[in-house]
Parts: C-alpha cells; structure tokens; sequence
C-alpha cells in the first residue's frame, strides 16, 4: 500500500517510493525558485530491499507516493542454507525469506526477528 504526499512534506530518514520500489530517504535538497519556475528538489534514496541507490528531481509541489512500511513480528521455525521459515506472530502465516548477511550464523529456530513488509515485499531485518 502506497499513499501520496507533496514533495515538500519528505524528510530524510522517510521513504518515498522510486521505480516502484520503496526507498528510504538519504538526503533532500532544496533549490530556489527561479524567474520562471518553481523550486525544485532532488531526492537521494536507498532502496529498502535492493539496496539500489536511487535519485529523482521534482518540484516541490508535486505529488509523490509514500510506501506504507510495517515492521513486523515473526517466529522462525526453520534454517535451511540460505532461507528461513518464519511464520507472522499476528497473522500465523508461513513464509520463508531469504537471510541476511549480518545475520547468517546468528538465527536459531524458534527465536523471533523483525521484518520489513511493503508493496508486497519482504526482508528480514534483524532479531527482536
């Protein structure tokens, strides 16, 4: 889920969606209105699940869409090489994603980790 928002109302820390991918916000700046136009911004971002940086220059009155990110809660219930089997605490579905760097080692089956869900996608962020 995705809500719109002007350009003037991100901050960095945010996230703003780019390419159809959820980013959070690295760094805005804010340029002077012209003689002929308005002021623009650009926009630096990292893509929550790639890790792709990203750039997009917009006026500061457009409209641009915001992803709902929710962290959420999840039991693991398996390893298997690079996956885990976790299931949601609120909503006992199963899934599995894949394990992160930082993480890989670190896991153990029935501990809980926090995980990041918009537009869809899913990562694993870290141990609760």
């Amino acid at each position: 889920m995705k809500q719109q928002a002007e350009v003037r109302q991100l901050r960095e820390g945010g996230y703003v969606v780019i390419d159809e991918e959820p980013c959070e916000i690295i760094s805005i700046s804010v340029s002077k209105p012209g003689k002929h136009g308005a002021a623009k911004a650009r926009i630096d971002a990292i893509g929550i699940f790639d890790g792709q940086k990203r750039s997009i220059v917009q006026p500061v009155t457009a409209k641009i869409y915001i992803p709902i990110v929710e962290r959420k809660r999840a039991q693991v219930l398996n390893l298997s090489g690079d996956n885990a089997q976790l299931m949601d605490l609120a909503t006992y579905e199963t899934f599995e994603l894949p394990i992160p760097e930082d993480l890989k080692g670190k896991l153990n089956a029935g501990e809980e980790v926090i995980y990041l869900e918009s537009l869809g996608k899913r990562k694993l962020e870290r141990r609760a």
